[in-house]
């Protein structure tokens, strides 16, 4: 069963990057593994809720709502970047003590973590594996809603404005495999967009679909030539970066360990949790 909303933000803390709070949550067991897990757009850490349980008794874990998205801060007027959330969850690891890890992220984390192996140095490489579910890792795959694109456009505030719980709902089971999100979970993501009225700040932080394009090259190249452990777990029925991007990426990244789960759409973590921490564990205990 699901925690609630404010069980999760009760069981986090906060720390301050530039100038900003931020909200994160670990476990924090001695000798294990360390893995972040880097959440996806319009949401925040709480995507994870269904997984962390499944994970947590082998491997430490570490989340932050990027910023603004869930309980973090949520300036305005404010340029949000993939790049400034790279450097907010590397300052987090680092304020943390955690010099390597391995990475699990989902739709906008995938793009946070391309640029976190773009960083890697040909020596010290902290991030020693990573399993991207879906995400747009190529934006010529990349298939945004139509909502998502006029968000980009000058209507973007007047259209974040009227957006609603209702339009929340009809967007997630668009995007959603055969297993809808369920009440609970509708309830749950639309607290979370809009604590501190955070729906004023979604079409700025649309501005990584433009970014994908702007570093297209450096991100993709990163994840391709990596020598790191990769793994995909995709919901095929995903239309924005299902079957279709899974194919694409299993043809550019042969080394790459790639799933489709049947059945499931873009929240493999939500929709099939089990499934997800299955593939992933047995992924991490032969690497």
């Amino acid at each position: 069963m699901l925690p609630a909303v404010s069980q999760w933000m009760m069981s986090g803390s906060y720390f301050e990057h530039n100038h900003h709070r931020v909200f994160y949550k670990r476990t924090a067991a001695l000798k294990k593994p360390i893995i972040p897990l880097i959440h996806g757009f319009p949401t925040a850490s709480y995507d994870f809720a269904s997984i962390w349980p499944l994970l947590a008794p082998k491997f430490n874990l570490i989340t932050a709502d990027m910023l603004g998205f869930g309980f973090s801060d949520k300036p305005s007027p404010h340029s949000y970047s993939i790049i400034e959330q790279a450097d907010l969850l590397m300052a987090l690891l680092k304020r943390e003590k955690i010099p390597e890890f391995h990475i699990l992220a989902h739709d906008y984390g995938v793009s946070v973590a391309q640029e976190i192996l773009a960083r890697q140095g040909k020596a010290k490489k902290p991030a020693l594996s990573v399993c991207f579910l879906n995400g747009g890792l190529y934006p010529e795959f990349h298939k945004p809603l139509l909502v998502q694109k006029l968000m980009l456009t000058p209507l973007g505030p007047l259209l974040a404005y009227f957006f609603t719980k209702g339009k929340l709902r009809a967007s997630f089971d668009a995007i959603f495999g055969n297993k809808k999100a369920s009440d609970e979970e509708i309830e749950a993501f639309w607290e979370l967009i809009d604590y501190h009225d955070g729906r004023r700040v979604v079409p700025k932080l649309l501005h990584y679909m433009n970014e994908r394009r702007q570093y297209r090259d450096r991100w993709v190249s990163a994840m391709e030539q990596t020598q790191i452990p990769v793994q995909m777990i995709n919901g095929p029925l995903d239309p924005i970066s299902g079957e279709h991007l899974a194919k694409a990426f299993a043809v550019r990244n042969p080394r790459a360990q790639v799933h489709l789960l049947p059945g499931v759409g873009h929240y493999p973590q939500t929709e099939a949790p089990d499934k997800v921490a299955e593939l992933y564990l047995d992924f991490l205990r032969h690497h």
